[in-house]
C-alpha cells in the first residue's frame, strides 16, 4: 500500500467527456430544430371562385356546381350542386371537402354573420364560415 494518497484518474478524461457532451448537445439541438421545421405549415393562398371550383371538381367529379359562396377570409367555400351542398375548408395546410344535404345548410342558423354548419368530424369553429353574399334563397 503506498504511503501517499494520489487521486485516481477518471475513467474518461475530462476534456474528452466535455467534447462528447458538447457534440451530443448540438446533435439534440439539430434534431429539435428539424422537428420544429417539419411542423411548419405550408402557406395556402386564399380561395377564389376558380380555385374552389377546381378543388371541388377534384373531390366530387360528378357534381354540377350551380353557385359558389366564398368565405371572407378565403379559408372556406360553400357550393350548391342540386340538392347537395359541397363545403370546402382549410384544415392545417390542406383543403378538406364535405358533402352535406342542401336542406341542412339552408336551414343552418346564421349568428354574428357566421353560418353554423353541423359537421360531426371536425372542430365546430371550422364549420362557421363568414360567407360573402350568403343567402340560401338566392341559390
Amino acid at each position: 500500500m503506498p504511503d501517499s494518497c494520489t487521486p485516481q484518474e477518471p475513467a474518461i478524461p475530462i476534456p474528452a467527456f466535455l467534447s462528447q457532451l458538447a457534440v451530443s448537445g448540438v446533435a439534440v439541438l439539430v434534431i429539435v430544430a428539424l422537428a420544429a421545421a417539419a411542423r411548419l405549415a405550408r402557406p395556402n393562398p386564399p380561395l377564389d371562385e376558380a380555385a374552389a371550383r377546381a378543388r371541388l371538381a377534384d373531390d366530387f367529379p360528378e357534381a354540377q356546381i350551380d353557385r359558389v359562396w366564398l368565405a371572407a377570409d378565403g379559408a372556406a367555400a360553400l357550393a350548391r350542386s342540386g340538392s347537395r351542398a359541397l363545403y370546402l375548408f382549410r384544415l392545417g395546410d390542406a383543403w378538406v371537402a364535405r358533402d352535406l344535404a342542401w336542406s341542412d345548410v339552408a336551414s343552418a342558423p346564421v349568428r354574428g354573420g357566421r353560418l353554423h354548419l353541423r359537421l360531426s368530424d371536425v372542430s365546430p369553429r371550422l364549420a362557421r364560415p363568414v360567407l360573402a353574399g350568403w343567402s340560401p334563397e338566392a341559390a
